[in-house]
């Protein structure tokens, strides 16, 4: 449809629109939205209502329409979902050890051998990492230890939870903690302590046995006996101390490859069988070894996005059907879209929280705007290292180059494609990932892998909610539904 600006209402605010099917998307920068016939649409556009139609009502309401309190009412709302702009980083991720027992196949972090122990972070360089994520202006603060595998540098990982939560008597921060390991080398005295002191546990689960070990490769042992045997053994455990398994259970991430597509079902059907309670289907990223072993687990977009539909439109029926699992990238959309809260999904922020709502720490003591930085410097190029520990305050981190750069590039109004985009307020790009993919951290949106890929699920969602089945409504209301632990987590669903 061709819009003649001559024949626009005054009092219509600014707006995005998509035509899906034989409807109309229409959203504005409070992130509220309508679905609209084409008449609906172009009343909304002429301002040419008949007498009591309640559709400018409508419109007013959803701030599509201005009137008196049109002004205050989008303030407000502005606020709401942007709160995070208020804070500093909140999410810390600490690399205690690049070490890992396992080789997968796709492995992002560029893992080294179990031998290497040169490259274990020790206990005065975690000391300084805690001293300075406690610098952050931020409220709350999540240590997530990730690796290589964390628990292969146990005593740095306990030593860090002990001195966090002593400097916190003083602090009085939110304090929450994740562990993100494969498991395998979990015992009874590790899991007793992590659950004495509440960490949230998250691991990795591809699918049935078969996916998981052709994926995750266990020298010494099956990595898929290892994920099953302690999800169980955790939930033994929180039963046992009376604690609500709904919010209390080890979640787990699920990684796409090629031998996955034809699964999607099995792999759905695994996450129910174990009793977990989100699957966030993500396709591979660009990182780590994955350029390498590409030719043997890649897929193009497409082939990733029919895999993603028919496993959504399952995890949707058997929700109607009873069975409570969220599938998670859905969920954080829907967030947006449905709610004025933002989950703080630091990928889908704008601007994204590289530097300003995490900080990566390497185990030597360098640090980076983010995980995906980290990884970039592992594969050679260091571009987004923010410095060093010993030779950076934490003022001169929020003002470095590096975080100020990324602030500009993934602040929607500033990439072509985005600023006018009728998903815009539901979406949020990662200036480094578009720098892997297309060698420039604006990235063309027009041909991006990533870009595409949330076209599809927004319009997936919204055809959804266009069919109007109230049953769907509450399941997608249920899972944007906060469950929290008795300290918040930084993301609800792992």
């Amino acid at each position: 449809m061709r819009i003649d600006p001559d024949k626009v209402s005054k009092d219509l605010a600014g707006i995005r629109w998509r035509k899906l099917g034989e409807k109309y998307i229409v959203t504005n920068d409070s992130g509220r939205f309508l679905i609209l016939s084409e008449a609906e649409f172009e009343k909304m556009l002429s301002g040419k209502f008949d007498e009591g139609d309640e559709l400018r009502s409508k419109f007013e309401e959803k701030l599509f329409y201005r009137n008196a309190d049109y002004e205050s009412e989008s303030i407000r709302v502005f606020k709401e979902r942007n709160g995070f702009l208020n804070y500093g980083p909140n999410l810390h991720i600490i690399i205690t050890t690049l070490r890992c027992n396992l080789t997968c196949v796709y492995c992002h972090a560029s893992r080294a051998s179990m031998e290497k122990t040169e490259f274990d972070m020790n206990e005065e360089t975690a000391r300084k990492v805690v001293d300075r994520i406690f610098e952050t202006t931020s409220p709350s603060i999540n240590i997530e230890f990730q690796g290589g595998e964390p628990l292969a540098n146990w005593d740095v990982v306990r030593f860090i939870i002990d001195y966090a939560k002593k400097k916190n008597e003083t602090a009085g921060k939110e304090l929450a903690f994740s562990l993100v390991t494969n498991l395998t080398l979990m015992d009874e005295e590790k899991m007793q302590f992590l659950v004495d002191h509440d960490i949230w546990i998250c691991t990795s689960l591809d699918g049935p046995k078969d996916l998981q070990e052709k994926n995750r490769i266990f020298t010494g042992g099956a990595s898929y006996d290892s994920v099953v045997k302690w999800i169980k053994r955790f939930r033994e455990e929180y039963v046992k101390r009376g604690f609500n398994t709904d919010v209390f259970h080890v979640d787990a991430l699920m990684t796409t490859t090629r031998d996955s597509l034809s699964q999607w079902k099995e792999i759905v059907d695994e996450y129910v069988g174990l009793g977990i309670k989100s699957i966030h289907i993500r396709p591979l990223n660009p990182f780590g070894f994955v350029e390498k072993a590409w030719s043997k687990i890649g897929y193009s977009m497409d082939e990733f996005l029919d895999f993603y539909r028919k496993a959504l439109d399952y995890i949707i029926k058997i929700n109607l059907g009873g069975t409570d699992i969220i599938e998670r990238q859905a969920a954080l959309y829907l967030t947006k879209i449905l709610s004025d809260r933002d989950p703080n999904f630091l990928d889908l922020r704008s601007p994204c929280g590289a530097g300003i709502g995490q900080v990566a720490y390497n185990y030597d003591g360098l640090i980076y705007t983010c995980d995906e930085a980290r990884m970039m410097a592992r594969m050679g190029d260091d571009i987004f290292e923010i410095g060093h520990l010993d030779n950076i305050s934490y003022n001169d981190m929020m003002d470095s180059d590096a975080v100020k750069t990324l602030i500009f590039a993934s602040t929607l109004e500033n990439v072509p494609r985005c600023s006018n985009c009728v998903y815009k307020p539901y979406c949020g790009v990662c200036p480094i990932y578009n720098y892997k993919m297309q060698g420039d951290i604006f990235g063309d949106m027009y041909t991006s892998p990533r870009c595409h890929m949330t076209m599809d699920n927004m319009d997936t969602l919204f055809e959804y909610l266009a069919a109007g089945d109230t049953r769907i409504t509450k399941v997608f209301e249920r899972w944007i539904t906060l469950k929290m632990r008795q300290i918040d987590a930084p993301d609800p669903y792992c």
